[in-house]
């Protein structure tokens, strides 16, 4: 009984730690950092003539259907023309994307007439490149008209290396994939400004993020997560992430529950990956903070806590089972009404009936249960970059 009750309390403080502590702790830490040096100052905004040069990377496969308006959106942004390149980078599409770009004179186009993914294109990308900084989003995203002009702004201070602007998600006709993506998306937004300002965010988010390119890795074709993995591999050198939700991409979440699904199996997938790849940067004797930041945001969500999920239920029952005292049937009454209120927060959605706190039960045991089917789809897919796009609404 002492083992079970060791391993019980154990997987509670890994589950809590991972999704509620963490955020607790740093906030804690934060203040305190706040009392003893200040709020944190941003550098001045650059003026155009020290603004540094820029390019815009778009890499697409088949994504004639959003051109026009993402080049509207391009052409919106606020940044000097003499200083400013938009690139896309065209991964074996045979759709009419490359005809429709031909119309927009400022676009650099780089083709590659076989598929080899996201981030073997980005690479082919980053050899013609020739500014200061480069700066990528998505074809199915918006980013605002200052995005740019913030992102310089951070590159201003010399110890950082990447800018990860903030991912925003809108819901069309109440899309409830898209209101659960969405929340977890402004509570993840959260944490990579804490983290910012702890010391550096854990990653970038490919809807907006730019780097500087001198110091850009070599990411290896086959990685699923792309924009983790290069801006963490500059963390790796010594670099910080600054994150600015002044600097922002907007796109509509996934159609349904099952087009998210595609998306958070393989961000699992990828995540897992990463794990393996940048296995270093656990090491707390080489960057101590950046390997408790890490570990704490990014490794246990990835790995470890969806299993101590799932221990955690299973020894509850046996606990309650052997008679175990009163306390520990009330956590597995409290278990169960969780999985309860999750259950029908997912029958609700399929009736199409909206419960936010039902649905933030069911979006939360989904995006766990997709770490398992993530570990399915990084057997089949460990040895390729492509993927099969998740559907907007």
């Amino acid at each position: 009984m002492l083992l079970l009750k060791i391993l019980f309390w154990a997987c509670l403080f890994i589950v809590f730690y991972t999704y509620l502590g963490y955020g607790m702790l740093l906030y804690a830490i934060i203040r305190l950092k706040r009392l003893l040096r200040g709020n944190p100052q941003l550098p001045e905004m650059p003026s155009d003539e020290q603004l540094p040069t820029m390019t815009l990377m778009i890499c697409a496969y088949n994504e004639q259907d959003v051109v026009e308006e993402k080049m509207q959106n391009t052409r919106t942004l606020d940044y000097p023309k003499d200083k400013f390149r938009v690139m896309w980078v065209t991964d074996g599409s045979t759709d009419q994307t490359n005809a429709l770009l031909k119309a927009y004179p400022e676009v650099d186009i780089v083709f590659s007439p076989e598929r080899r993914g996201k981030t073997a294109a980005l690479k082919h990308g980053l050899h013609e490149i020739t500014t200061d900084l480069v700066a990528f989003t998505d074809a199915n995203t918006m980013i605002n008209s200052q995005a740019l002009r913030e992102i310089a702004r951070r590159f201003e201070d010399k110890t950082v290396g990447c800018v990860s602007g903030e991912k925003r998600v809108a819901a069309r006709n109440g899309e409830m994939a898209a209101e659960g993506e969405g929340l977890y998306w402004r509570y993840e937004s959260t944490l990579k400004k804490w983290d910012s300002e702890l010391y550096s965010a854990m990653g970038a988010a490919g809807e907006l993020y730019a780097v500087r390119p001198a110091l850009c890795g070599e990411v290896p074709d086959n990685a699923l997560l792309d924009d983790f993995m290069m801006s963490m591999m500059i963390v790796d050198e010594g670099h910080r992430i600054a994150y600015t939700p002044d600097a922002y991409a907007l796109e509509y979440g996934s159609a349904n529950i099952f087009e998210e699904s595609k998306r958070k199996r393989r961000i699992a997938a990828g995540g897992l990956q990463s794990i393996w790849w940048l296995r270093r940067m656990l090491n707390p004797l080489r960057q101590p903070l950046v390997a408790f930041q890490y570990i704490s945001h990014r490794v246990l969500r990835w790995s470890l806590t969806p299993v101590a999920m799932l221990i955690l239920l299973l020894v509850n029952i046996l606990m309650v089972l052997m008679g175990a005292g009163t306390l520990y049937t009330v956590m597995l009454a409290l278990q169960l009404l969780f999985y309860l209120a999750a259950l029908m927060g997912w029958m609700l959605s399929r009736q199409g009936h909206k419960n936010k706190l039902l649905y933030t039960a069911y979006y939360f045991i989904f995006m766990n249960i997709n770490v398992f089917r993530g570990m399915a789809y990084l057997r089949s897919h460990s040895n390729s970059g492509t993927w099969e796009k998740a559907k907007r609404s």
